[in-house]
């Protein structure tokens, strides 16, 4: 069974980003959006408990969509970017997949982690 995790980091303050909603959508048949899940990075800049127990993530294409525009308007910080989107796809129903966000005011990196 897959699970999915994320970790936001603030590059700029060198320290996890915490505070920033996610939500995390799969494409559904006729290319339409549906939404799995939502959740707040917690003081790590992680969400626990991103998907249910023993909820299965199948393959396919999914995105998670982080509002950054929330996180720097609560630090008194104008960002260049409001949200960051991250397209995705999940091909191993049994692997572990890791989306991290490395994130400032006005660029972002994302990558498969472990």
């Amino acid at each position: 069974m897959s699970t999915l995790s994320t970790h936001v980091l603030d590059t700029n303050r060198g320290r996890p980003a915490s505070g920033v909603p996610i939500t995390l959508e799969v494409q559904a048949s006729g290319g339409t959006w549906k939404e799995l899940a939502r959740g707040v990075t917690n003081d790590d800049g992680r969400v626990r408990d991103f998907l249910p127990q023993g909820a299965r993530v199948e393959p396919g294409l999914y995105r998670m969509t982080f509002d950054t525009g929330a996180y720097f308007r609560t630090l008194g910080v104008k960002g260049f970017y409001p949200s960051v989107t991250v397209l995705f796809e999940l091909a191993a129903p049994d692997e572990h997949y890791h989306v991290p966000l490395l994130l400032s005011p006005f660029g972002y990196s994302t990558y498969r982690g472990s």
